[in-house]
């Protein structure tokens, strides 16, 4: 599935290639204008968002949303026109210009026809797939039954629990034994018929899907089963609640916070680490003798592990991977106590950034001793790693940042660390990095 998030830059890519192609084959006179190829591709990619045009859902095909592509060509066929009122520019043939959008529109839907029959293809031999199971049986099972049998959709069911015993070989047990099936069989997303179950028994499911990187997807009643990150989706008019619909689980959302990462990491690699680095490495050698940086393993996206790297602020000692700092701890160096103060220490992790193991802004990665203890003592603490770690996060400018005294301190930055996972947008990472910003110029030390 990780290669699903590549969709949305190629598609994106594609268009704008064939889109650039066609105007630079068929009216060079008036494309090879600097004003004119910003106007043309900014038309496109604003119009795009306008309909929200490349986000897609597993269940889509062709015509699902055709009055997207529609709606598209016929706002950049406005612009397209507009642009020659704009510049000035002679318009000549009309009959010429709309052959030329004619051809740019059926070489983007052949491209659209291409695209979902590849996927669909890819799907059918089991690329893409999402491994579901069911919990509770009643009347809208062999509904959504028909949209896993459909092998384009890349569903794996592997069967439903319920208490009333059956010989239906995709009967696979009562519904106390789905749990350690699930662990067992890598399941990626639970269907539960809620009419078949009580309260006690969905919180149950919730709480083992927030604590096992699981999506949980309930079909009414909801006996009051509610969340921020509800969401309905229908499987054959079937509404179905998904309590964990994250905006990031949008593949454009996806690429546009990952572009946003790439660039501003490498304006901070290329601008700041390229000349610091060496500055900071003479001044460490005349206090503490050692290597510049200091790696770590943590958890990331999905309990993923990746070595995390800072600048050194303390002596090396063989504790570093079980032990947390502390408030006035003797192992912090005198130019550590300054990176730490100012968060220079914290600059390394763009590489992280640009490599793609972190973001800039998401819930600060813990080492995998923390990790281990803290998905057992805090509840729905592993919601947190369905997106990926930041260098800062909503917790750490609402002031939970430092030694973790007491159970509350974790529990607090939880709540918030799923807040943001829930709430994410482009402009809360921007707020979150500049209070980050003016807490450092601050001086507020930290001792994570």
């Amino acid at each position: 599935m990780k290669r699903s998030l590549y969709i949305i830059p190629v598609s994106i890519l594609i268009h704008l290639t064939l889109l650039n192609g066609f105007l630079a084959w068929f009216i060079p006179g008036l494309y090879f204008n600097v004003n004119t190829i910003l106007f043309y591709n900014a038309a496109w990619l604003l119009s795009a968002y306008a309909i929200d045009y490349y986000p897609t859902a597993r269940k889509e095909r062709f015509f699902t949303n055709i009055h997207k592509p529609i709606q598209l060509y016929v706002l950049f066929s406005l612009a397209y026109f507009a642009w020659f009122s704009l510049s000035k520019t002679g318009l000549g043939s009309l009959g010429y210009h709309a052959r030329v959008l004619l051809g740019l529109f059926g070489s983007l839907l052949a491209y659209r026809v291409l695209f979902y029959y590849a996927r669909a293809r890819y799907r059918e031999e089991g690329g893409n797939a999402v491994n579901v199971v069911v919990i509770g049986r009643d009347r809208n099972l062999k509904k959504i039954r028909k949209v896993f049998d459909e092998p384009d959709l890349g569903y794996r069911y592997l069967g439903y629990f319920d208490n009333a015993h059956s010989p239906s070989p995709t009967y696979l047990g009562k519904i106390e034994e789905a749990f350690g099936y699930m662990r067992k069989h890598d399941v990626h997303e639970i269907f539960c018929m809620a009419s078949r179950l009580s309260q006690p028994q969905l919180f149950n499911l919730i709480a083992y899907a927030d604590n096992n990187l699981t999506k949980l997807k309930i079909i009414p009643d909801n006996k009051e089963v509610f969340t921020r990150a509800m969401n309905i989706e229908l499987y054959e008019n079937i509404p179905v609640l998904n309590l964990r619909e994250l905006p990031l689980d949008r593949p454009y959302a996806k690429a546009v916070k990952r572009c946003f990462d790439v660039v501003f990491s490498g304006l901070v690699i290329v601008g700041i680490l390229s000349w610091l680095t060496p500055i900071i490495y003479l001044l460490m050698q005349r206090s503490a003798p050692g290597p510049v940086f200091f790696k770590q393993k943590r958890h990331g996206v999905n309990k993923q592990v990746f070595w995390c790297y800072k600048f050194r602020s303390m002596i090396t000692t063989e504790d570093a991977d079980r032990k947390m700092m502390t408030k006035n701890d003797d192992r912090v160096t005198r130019l550590g106590r300054v990176l730490r103060r100012t968060s220079i220490d914290e600059l390394p992790q763009f590489f992280n950034v640009f490599l793609g193991d972190m973001s800039v802004v998401g819930p600060r990665p813990h080492m995998e001793l923390h990790t281990e203890q803290y998905q057992s003592s805090v509840d729905k603490y592993l919601v947190r790693h369905f997106v990926k770690p930041g260098i800062t996060g909503l917790a750490q400018i609402r002031g939970y940042r430092g030694e973790i005294a007491e159970q509350s301190d974790i529990v607090n930055r939880t709540r918030l660390d799923i807040f943001y996972v829930e709430k994410w947008t482009l402009w809360l990472d921007v707020k979150i990095i500049l209070k980050t910003v003016l807490n450092a110029v601050r001086g507020e030390e930290k001792a994570y």
